[in-house]
C-alpha cells in the first residue's frame, strides 16, 4: 500500500469537471490578469471568513510582507513571531528592514506561548504575527490582549488555517488582518502559487491592494511605488471551485484526525496533537511526537507510507539567521520538539483502510524501538 502525505490526484479526480469547466471559461475570456474570477473569489472568500473584504495576492508570503508595509512596519522595527514556523513568516519581516523576534511555542499546543511574548517586547516593537500553526489557531484573546496594552498590531499568520476558529470568530477575524497561503497543499489550496489578505479594515486592504498593484489602483496613476504581486486568474477560478468544497474537506479532516487519535492515544511512546478547547483545528497537518524518530520513519517509508516533518530545524537556527547572535538552548521547546515531530498522511480522501494501516505501522514501529531501548 502506497500512501502519500497529501494526494492532490485524488482530490483533482473527484473535482475534475468543475475545475476544468473554470479553467476553460477564463481561457475562453483571455482575462488572464485582474479578471472576472479574481474579483469573483475574493468576494467569496471574504464571506467564508467573516471579514468585510478580502485581496487575493501572488502568494502567502507577500500577503505577510505587503501587510507589514501596509501597517508602516520598516527599518529599526521589531515584530514578534513564533520559532516553529516556515521561514515564509520571518522573511517577510525581514524583507520590510524590520527585525524578526522569535518566541518558542507552547509545549501542548505546538502555537506561539503567550506566556513569553511579553518579555520580548521593546520600544521597537511594533506588531505581532502569531502563526496557527498545523490547522490550530493560536491563543488570540491573551495575544491581543497584549498587543491593546502596548499599542502593537496583530496580523495572523493563518496559512495553515483556512476555516479555523477561535471561540465564535473563524480565523482572519481575529486580528487587524489575516494573511493566507494557497500553496497547491494547503487545506485550500490553488494550482501554482497564490495567496491573499482578509480584514475588516478597508483602508488597510487598499493599501494591499495598491502595493500588489504597482502602487495604484487605476491605471497608470500610481500613488506610491509598489510591487507586482497580483492574484492570477486562473488560480483564482481554481480557489473558487474549491471553495466550494472546503466545509466538507474540513470536516473529513476533522474526522481523520479524530480516528488517528483514537487509534494512537493508547500508546505511551506518542503524544498526539493537544487541541486548545477555545479553537477549532482544521488539520492541515496531523502531527505527532516520537522518539527516534528517524528510524521511525524509515519504518513507515518501508512500508510504502509517506511522513513530514514540520519543522525539522527552529527558525533561530537556521544559517539564514545566525546574524541573529541566537545561541542553542534560547528556545527550548522548539529545539526539543524539533527531533520528534512527524506529520502522518492528512488529506480528505484517506480511507479507513489507510488509516488502520498508518496506525497499525506506526505503533509496531514505536514499540520494537521501545523494546530495542530496553534490551
Amino acid at each position: 500500500m502506497k500512501i502519500p502525505l497529501v494526494d492532490l490526484k485524488a482530490q483533482y479526480a473527484g473535482i475534475k469537471s468543475e475545475i476544468d469547466r473554470a479553467i476553460q471559461r477564463v481561457l475562453e475570456e483571455t482575462d488572464f490578469i485582474g479578471g472576472s474570477a479574481v474579483r469573483e473569489f475574493e468576494t467569496a472568500f471574504a464571506s467564508y471568513c467573516g471579514t468585510r473584504t478580502a485581496v487575493g495576492l501572488a502568494n502567502g508570503t507577500d500577503a505577510l510582507q505587503l501587510t507589514l508595509l501596509a501597517c508602516g512596519i520598516g527599518n529599526g522595527d521589531e515584530v514578534i513571531t513564533a520559532v516553529n514556523t516556515f521561514i515564509a513568516t520571518s522573511e517577510a519581516i525581514s524583507a520590510t528592514g524590520a527585525r524578526p523576534v522569535f518566541v518558542d511555542n507552547d509545549p501542548h499546543t505546538y502555537t506561539i506561548d503567550v506566556q513569553k511574548i511579553e518579555e520580548k517586547i521593546t520600544p521597537r516593537t511594533k506588531a505581532i504575527i502569531p502563526v496557527h500553526l498545523y490547522g490550530q489557531p493560536a491563543a488570540m484573546d491573551v495575544i491581543n490582549e497584549i498587543a491593546e496594552r502596548h499599542g502593537l498590531v496583530v496580523i495572523e499568520d493563518a496559512a495553515q488555517a483556512h476555516g479555523a476558529r477561535y471561540k465564535i470568530k473563524t480565523v482572519g477575524n481575529l486580528g487587524r488582518l489575516a494573511c493566507f497561503s494557497f500553496y497547491p497543499g494547503k487545506n485550500l489550496g490553488a494550482y501554482g502559487d497564490a495567496g491573499a489578505i482578509a480584514t475588516n479594515d478597508e483602508e488597510l486592504a487598499n493599501k494591499v491592494r495598491m502595493l500588489a498593484n504597482h502602487g495604484r489602483l487605476k491605471k497608470y496613476e500610481h500613488e506610491m511605488e509598489g510591487y507586482n504581486s497580483r492574484l492570477d486568474t486562473i488560480q483564482a477560478a481554481v480557489l473558487l471551485v474549491k471553495l466550494r468544497h472546503l466545509k466538507e474537506w474540513t470536516e473529513k479532516r476533522q474526522q481523520i484526525a479524530s480516528r488517528y487519535t483514537q487509534l494512537l492515544s493508547s500508546a505511551k511512546e506518542i503524544v498526539t496533537p493537544s487541541k486548545n478547547p477555545d479553537a477549532t483545528h482544521v488539520f492541515h497537518l496531523y502531527v505527532v511526537r516520537v522518539q527516534q524518530r528517524e528510524q521511525v520513519r524509515q519504518t513507515l517509508k518501508e512500508a510504502g507510507i509517506a511522513t513530514g516533518i514540520h519543522y525539522p530545524i527552529p527558525l533561530h537556527q537556521q544559517p539564514a539567521y545566525r546574524y541573529l547572535g541566537l545561541p542553542t538552548g534560547s528556545y527550548p521547546v522548539a529545539e526539543r520538539y524539533a527531533g520528534e515531530l512527524l506529520s502522518l498522511p492528512m488529506y480528505p480522501e484517506l480511507t479507513e483502510e489507510q488509516i488502520e494501516f498508518v496506525c497499525a505501522t506506526l505503533l509496531k514501529a514505536c514499540q520494537s524501538n521501545t523494546a530495542a531501548r530496553h534490551h
